[in-house]
């Protein structure tokens, strides 16, 4: 080999061993500033939801936070080997509260979206729900579909700031709109006669039917009518985290855990006794 392009090779190697050790470092000053790094410091997990989407995440008769969510936020926090930490945040807040680094991770059946995931990431969903419509009995001939209620003579009713509010306004423009701070009260709106149709996510719109269905003469339209994966939460950037929840879910979906938790809130009906 000529001198000359040993020397090229020998240049190109320490080139890149630089590039290397430099990214290296680079990777491991990113782990070091992971919010998994700080739960594990700090031995706690603040875990930010908002009571009342039943049944992910509601409070019981003694004032104890129960629900699907609930469930998954203590396995999240046994896995890590830190302390729960639950924290009740308004739904209207709880992007901010996990930006500004009130909370560590949302856990709240949120519906992965463009327009949020332009302010956080999003790990893989863990479930897929979708738009449901509960309707007043007296609109049971006539209101088959959401279609049918996108009609200036209809008033739709739903919880500010979520999906169900984002599809009223983009799937039925002509409808009168009605929000609420609480889903319970949108639906009971309906239920009191106040309006036309409730829509929201299915287990939530289904758990208000089974209770108050026939005796405020309601019709389920259980169909869904839009597709939402609901994902983790946590602050961009933090690649270390996501990977983390990525295979916590991998581990629970195929080990039993994840099942068990499913029938127990959304196939069965036992926790309804402790809520009502």
């Amino acid at each position: 080999m000529k001198k000359g392009l040993l020397t090229v090779f020998i240049a190109m190697a320490i080139i890149i061993g630089g590039f290397s050790t430099a990214a290296m470092a680079s990777s491991i000053d990113l782990a070091k500033t992971s919010t998994l790094e700080e739960i594990i410091k700090k031995g706690e997990i603040r875990i930010g939801f908002d009571v009342g989407y039943v049944p992910f995440e509601m409070s019981d008769k003694k004032g104890n936070f129960i629900g699907f969510d609930i469930d998954m936020g203590k396995m999240m926090a046994k896995a890590m080997g830190v302390k729960f930490v639950p924290v009740n945040t308004a739904w209207d807040g709880i992007i901010p509260a996990l930006v500004t680094g009130k909370l560590d991770i949302i856990v709240a059946g949120m519906t992965i979206t463009q327009q949020r995931n332009l302010k956080v990431n999003f790990a893989d969903p863990y479930i897929i729900v979708g738009q449901t419509i509960i309707l007043n009995g007296k609109h049971k001939d006539t209101v088959k579909s959401y279609k049918d209620l996108n009609n200036a003579k209809y008033t739709i009713t739903s919880k500010l700031g979520t999906t169900g509010e984002q599809s009223i306004k983009r799937l039925m423009p002509k409808a009168k709109y009605k929000s609420f701070e609480d889903s319970t009260e949108a639906a009971l709106e309906v239920a009191a006669g106040r309006a036309d149709a409730f829509v929201y996510d299915l287990p939530t719109a289904a758990a208000f039917f089974a209770k108050q269905g026939k005796k405020a003469n309601l019709v389920f339209l259980d169909e869904p009518f839009t597709f939402e994966p609901l994902a983790f939460a946590v602050r961009k950037g933090d690649p270390d985290f996501l990977n983390w929840l990525n295979n916590f879910l991998r581990q629970i979906k195929n080990d039993g855990r994840y099942d068990k938790m499913y029938d127990k809130w959304l196939r069965g009906s036992d926790w309804m006794k402790l809520v009502q």
